[in-house]
């Protein structure tokens, strides 16, 4: 069983900004494959269930995820979900916005360091390790005057918000191909 896990801040607040593109693809699986992330429990919101779609016929089973704690904590979260789904880091497969990478790119990685992301500095500090699958979708660089806070809490104007939507639906192809193919297959195909 594969945990496939999409970084954001909870709340209202930050629904759309360019931080919350895990939540995006996570929310877009969960209605793209039939499966329900409603279980809430004290760190996380999750749902379980088998790959509902037409190019699949073994229905692999996952777990989709969104932390419940904000970015900085995503570590506690996922280190819930290791304990109780009994799996390793290389059971999971993270995904986040990445500023080193234009809007709606995406790359996919067998490891790695944190970037500067501090909710995967939080998941590799949490886990003492960096050894994880993760896809990261790009949101661009902040233009000079606006600070990296500032820039990764905001919307996305209407042009880069079409390329974040293709990269949202397109992130369940990698997640499925990274699933029944291996990573090297999905690195391959969509880096």
């Amino acid at each position: 069983m594969k945990l496939i896990i999409g970084l954001g801040n909870p709340g209202d607040r930050y629904k759309d900004s360019r931080h919350n593109v895990g939540f995006k693809c996570i929310d877009h699986m969960a209605r793209a494959w039939s499966i329900k992330v409603g279980e809430r429990r004290s760190k996380v919101v999750l749902g379980q269930g088998q790959v509902a779609h037409p190019d699949v016929q073994d229905r692999p089973s996952v777990v989709l995820a969104k932390p419940r704690t904000y970015m900085n904590n995503s570590g506690e979260g996922i280190a819930y979900l290791l304990t109780r789904f009994a799996a390793t880091p290389q059971d999971m497969v993270i995904i986040y916005d990445e500023m080193d990478l234009p809007p709606g790119k995406i790359r996919v990685r067998p490891e790695g360091s944190a970037g500067g992301h501090n909710g995967v500095r939080s998941i590799i500090s949490t886990l003492s390790t960096q050894d994880f699958p993760r896809v990261r979708v790009g949101i661009g660089k902040p233009p000079p005057e606006l600070d990296g806070m500032s820039y990764v809490l905001g919307a996305f104007p209407p042009d880069e918000k079409l390329l974040i939507e293709e990269a949202v639906r397109n992130v369940a192809d990698v997640v499925l191909c990274l699933i029944q193919e291996g990573i090297e297959k999905a690195m391959n195909r969509y880096n």
